[in-house]
């Protein structure tokens, strides 16, 4: 029973600890530093009278307008507008077959050679026809140039977006036939 009294002085100082003993000091300090220390906050400066300014642009060429893309496309070309009226398609002449046809549709299957002319051979829709230079080939106006053992070169002639005819080179290869 020796141990009795001494839990009982042990427990009596623990409570004593956990009393508000300290406590006062710290909440004096907390309150003066609260009255001490004010927020600075800075002045907000006045707003700028607003003055409309007039759009000056709407006089000025549009940025998207056919008449920009024009200028433009008629600048970078840099062929004046004699040279490009001597561009234009056969409209006069008699179509050939193959002129019904777009390039995409035609296939290469082959080439000849008769009496020293090379002579392509042209698959579209499960028919087979024979060209060569001088024939017209697509519907882009196309004139083939030259027939080789391996492809078909043409000189089509179409539209640019001005409206201007304009000269481009078309090859057809031989293809393959897949096994």
């Amino acid at each position: 029973m020796t141990l009795r009294p001494l839990f009982v002085v042990f427990f009596a100082t623990v409570l004593a600890g956990c009393g508000d003993g300290g406590h006062q000091e710290l909440q004096q300090w907390m309150t003066e530093q609260r009255a001490n220390s004010k927020p600075q906050i800075a002045q907000i400066a006045e707003p700028k009278p607003y003055t409309p300014q007039e759009y000056l642009q709407e006089r000025a060429v549009e940025p998207f307008s056919n008449q920009k893309l024009i200028a433009a496309l008629k600048q970078e070309s840099g062929s004046s507008v004699a040279s490009n009226k001597l561009i234009a398609p056969e409209l006069a002449r008699r179509k050939e077959p193959l002129e019904a046809f777009p390039l995409d549709a035609m296939v290469m299957v082959g080439s000849l050679n008769r009496s020293g002319k090379q002579i392509a051979l042209i698959k579209v829709d499960r028919l087979l026809y024979q060209v060569q230079a001088g024939n017209y080939l697509g519907q882009n106006y196309g004139k083939i140039s030259k027939v080789s053992e391996t492809e078909v070169s043409l000189r089509e002639i179409v539209q640019d977006s001005t409206g201007e005819w304009i000269e481009r080179t078309a090859m057809l290869q031989l293809q393959e036939r897949a096994k």
